[in-house]
């Protein structure tokens, strides 16, 4: 186990989801249900098997392209996401 990794991961993860529409739905979530524990096992469920998507996904993928083009791709990603939300078709 990598302890440096795993701290970087973490700190970066939380940060970014921080404030974030995931964050805020799972207030909404939780507000409406009045089932904060079903809530919070829902929303960690979601983010650990998304997590395991991005690692299983990005460990493929580096198999076959460098670290800069994940990056740039993942970054022109974002970007169009961002687009897609803004302006109402995502």
């Amino acid at each position: 186990m990598n302890w440096r990794i795993l701290w970087t991961t973490f700190g970066l993860v939380f940060l970014a989801e921080l404030g974030d529409k995931t964050q805020l739905t799972t207030m909404a979530l939780s507000a409406d249900s009045r089932a904060p524990g079903s809530v919070f096992v829902g929303a960690a469920a979601a983010l650990v098997l998304a997590s395991l998507l991005g690692v299983l996904l990005g460990g493929v993928i580096s198999r076959y392209a460098p670290p800069h083009l994940i990056r740039g791709g993942a970054g022109v990603l974002f970007i169009l996401i961002g687009i897609l939300l803004v302006s109402g078709r995502f």
